[in-house]
Order: structure tokens, then sequence, then C-alpha cells
């Protein structure tokens, strides 16, 4: 792993990380009763933390995927790239 990719990878896990807070947070909101538009604001928080996530995986790895020369699995196609990156929209 280059050393630029694993600053990606902290990166991601530590937004992974805080999404994971926030999400405990938007069940703790549910379970005390607080306001609809308050959770749902918090919701979306986790959910735009989680897709910048994802989103930064899919280009890290797209860099990686093309030039696939470690021997052990084959580059991915366009078509692969493009199908993990309209998962995520």
């Amino acid at each position: 792993m280059t050393a630029q990719n694993e600053e990606t990878m902290t990166a991601v896990l530590n937004r992974l990380r805080r999404a994971q807070g926030q999400l405990s947070g938007v069940i703790a909101m549910i379970e005390a009763g607080r306001d609809c538009k308050d959770v749902v604001t918090q919701l979306a928080a986790v959910s735009r933390a989680l897709d910048r996530a994802g989103f930064k995986i899919i280009a890290s790895g797209m860099r990686e995927c093309l030039a696939a020369t470690d021997g052990e699995r084959p580059p991915l196609s366009e078509e692969e790239l493009e199908k993990l990156f309209l998962s995520l929209a």
C-alpha cells in the first residue's frame, strides 16, 4: 500500500467513525422522542458522511484498479469502475 493510499484510507476511516458517532446520536434522538426535523437533519448528515467516504474510496480505488499490477487481480474495466461509482449515486 502506498503512502498516499494509507493517508486516504486513514481519512476514510476517520470519516466513517464520525458517521458512526452521528448515527448513534440519531438513534439516541429517536429513542428520546426528539423532533422529527432534528432527527432528519442529523440523518442527512450521516448520509452525506457515508457518501463522501464512499466517493473517496472509489476515487482512490480507481487509480489502483486501473493500474492493478500486483498480479493478484486483473485491472477493473471502465464499465466495472462506472458501475461501482454509480452504486453510490
